[in-house]
């Protein structure tokens, strides 16, 4: 048998040795995580090594079941959590149009009311992702996979923007609308409805998500899967992606590119640079301990680098602030509004926008976002247990990942956030660059995304990062999901009669014109 199906089948002992560290890593299993505790004790000598002593032989700082100290632990959650702020609040800002939201006071505080429900669903899902799904140190978020059925659903004749009725219409304060259904509404109730629709059909077909993975289809399709399928697949993920990141840096390509050299800069050149920091503990009082921050906090550096610099040429009038002006998205002052109008204190509850309704149309075009975004989910578990330095997920972690993951998309459906949840490619590429793989870190980001989406003001400062510092960080990422993918190839025997006969098998049906 060709050595490429050692991939799957390995010796006895291997399989043994690798179930057993599956278990570790994926399973909440507490015998399992005291032999670890124990190992890592004996190996380190001390209680909580610090990132030198606990760096291992692949280069990681933090392994999956490390836990790095509180304060480390809160800085490398917060980083994760800004790496994620690009994608979640860019759908609310998207949507907001579609959904008829207006440009004024009240369309401001209805995208700050957005943006809390977004940022704390997602908090929320990560919490259960990695708790009780796949427990992998990944982020959950707003995806793009549902953004093209949920734009058809708000393209239909009924949910058409209605023009406003005229200033003072019925004695009322507020601007009127006669919306499609013939009711005179407000505009909270006109994006209000629109947003129940969107609501309904995601929550319905979260199902199927739900089934497959409680089911267990999900791992059993992956019994038939290998290294030549989750290369590409993988690799085309990250490559997809890029229209994404160019589309963030398009407005100044400068300010992206200074960003992604401060990323270079700090996880490639810098990372041997061990600095000194006074800390105090029981056992040995006042002292030192070094530590690399650079490779622990590269895209931290980054995002304030740019955010500093885009501040500096914002107040400077070197980004004007003409709207036709590219520069002009690249300005921090952009998205203020949002901060400025949002409340102090919001917690989103399920129907806070009104009763979801379900259309049957709605819910047949939503399911093609679920197929997406789970097969995008699975690719992406594969790259971060490589990037974490964790073993090939198992069959039942996926099932399990699947399910919970369908469960976060019904949240997100009678919450009511405009789309749903799925892995975020951007924080396993920042797995890559920082080399921390702690469940406990991306624990903490799922954390502070609950409580900032809550405590809306402080959570709309983020917001004001600029596109282009999002961007530069992207490109970065996003070539590490492409470079993991194509890191699976190791796994394949090019000597192999199988691999030849797929590889013109494949080549056959492109030249017939099947792909």
């Amino acid at each position: 048998m060709c050595s490429a199906l050692s991939w799957v089948w390995g010796s006895s002992i291997a399989e043994n040795e690798e179930h057993k560290m599956e278990n570790c890593a994926f399973d909440n299993d507490t015998d399992c995580k005291k032999d670890n505790i124990s190992n890592n004790s004996k190996l380190s000598g001390l209680k909580n090594p610090t990132p030198k002593e606990a760096e291992t032989n692949d280069g990681m700082l933090y392994s999956i079941e490390d836990t790095p100290a509180w304060y480390t632990c809160f800085a490398l959650g917060l980083q994760h959590y800004l790496v994620a702020i690009g994608g979640i609040i860019g759908l609310p800002l998207l949507l907001a149009p579609h959904l008829c939201i207006e440009n004024d006071e009240e369309g401001n505080v209805a995208r700050a009311l957005l943006i809390s429900s977004v940022f704390f669903v997602s908090g929320l899902c990560t919490l259960l992702q990695t708790t009780l799904g796949i427990r992998l140190p990944i982020m959950q978020g707003a995806t793009f996979s549902y953004l093209p059925p949920t734009l058809a659903i708000l393209a239909l004749p009924h949910n058409q923007c209605p023009a406003p009725l005229p200033e003072g219409f019925m004695n009322s304060s507020k601007t009127l609308y006669n919306d499609t259904d013939g009711s005179i509404v407000d505009g909270a109730e006109v994006w209000q409805r629109r947003m129940r629709e969107v609501q309904g059909a995601i929550a319905v077909s979260s199902i199927l998500q739900v089934v497959l993975g409680f089911s267990g289809a999900i791992g059993f399709l992956l019994r038939y899967i290998g290294p030549l399928t989750i290369a590409p697949a993988v690799a085309l993920i990250g490559l997809d992606l890029f229209s994404t990141a160019s589309s963030h840096a398009e407005p100044q390509w400068g300010i992206a590119m200074f960003t992604a050299f401060v990323v270079v800069l700090c996880s490639q050149y810098l990372k041997n640079i061990y600095i000194p920091f006074p800390i105090y503990s029981k056992s040995r009082k006042c002292h030192t301990v070094r530590v690399p921050i650079f490779k622990m906090f590269p895209v931290l550096f980054a995002l304030i680098s740019g955010w500093i610099l885009s501040l500096i040429f914002t107040e400077t009038g070197v980004f004007t602030a003409d709207t036709a002006d590219p520069s002009h998205r690249a300005r921090t002052d952009l998205r203020t509004s949002v901060m400025i109008n949002s409340p102090w204190f919001y917690f989103p509850y399920p129907g806070q926008w009104g009763l979801p309704t379900v259309t049957v149309a709605g819910v047949v075009g939503m399911f093609a976002g679920v197929l997406a975004g789970f097969i995008e989910s699975i690719g992406d578990y594969y790259a971060c247990a490589r990037l974490s330095g964790a073993p090939n997920p198992p069959q039942h972690a996926i099932n399990r990942g699947i399910f919970t993951e369908g469960i976060g998309c019904f949240l997100a459906g009678v919450i009511g956030t405009g789309t749903a949840t799925t892995s975020f490619s951007e924080n396993i590429g920042a797995i890559g660059i920082t080399r921390v793989g702690s469940r406990r870190v991306l624990q903490v980001a799922g954390g502070l995304s609950v409580v900032l989406g809550m405590l809306t003001k402080f959570g709309s400062i983020f917001v004001t990062i600029p596109d282009p510092v999002i961007g530069g960080l992207f490109f970065i990422a996003f070539g590490m999901i492409t470079a993991v993918g194509l890191s699976n190839l190791q796994y394949v025997d090019f000597n192999c009669p199988r691999f030849y006969f797929e590889l013109c098998h494949f080549k056959s049906k492109r030249r017939d014109g099947v792909f």
